[in-house]
């Protein structure tokens, strides 16, 4: 069953931002913890963390500041859809967010897409205003079980060079 879903969590990112990662929406559980990647199976924390060698960040606070600490931006590709769940599939009815929020105000070199819906939906949606393409990403959800820790680990990586 779908709902209209309004996203509510507001991006991350200051005037040191150097690289802009983007999910497609946030999850319900993402949407509950008030932070992005906020379901305890989703591996990006565990990724970003042992790629840096650092403590996993827990909290919503310990999230927003290893990211800023690492010139990374935070934010989704949608405003505003139609969603089952948490299913990229099911998306539908896109009002996408205005990501020069972020480009005008960071200096922003390489924009990810973490996962193929986001991909899709940036190069649609955001593309043009934003002035560059995007790198796609595998995406750290547990539905993604192709992508173990070591492949997911590899193509994250960029994100610190």
């Amino acid at each position: 069953m779908t709902e209209h879903v309004i996203h509510s969590i507001p991006p991350t990112f200051d005037e040191h931002s150097r690289v802009l990662v983007l999910g497609s929406m946030a999850s319900p559980k993402s949407r509950e913890t008030g932070y992005n990647y906020g379901h305890p199976q989703n591996r990006f924390w565990r990724v970003l963390a042992r790629l840096t060698d650092e403590p996993l960040p827990t909290t919503n606070e310990e999230k927003r500041a290893f990211c800023l600490r690492h010139g990374i931006a935070l934010w989704d590709v949608i405003a505003e859809c139609e969603i089952a769940g948490a299913s990229d599939a099911s998306i539908r009815n896109v009002i996408p967010n205005d990501l020069t929020l972020i480009t005008r105000a960071a200096p922003i070199e390489v924009i990810y897409c973490t996962g193929a819906k986001a991909y899709e939906l940036y190069r649609r949606y955001c593309e043009k205003d934003a002035g560059m393409p995007a790198v796609r990403l595998p995406s750290t959800s547990p539905a993604n079980a192709a992508w173990g820790m070591e492949r997911l680990l590899e193509a994250y990586a960029p994100l610190f060079r």
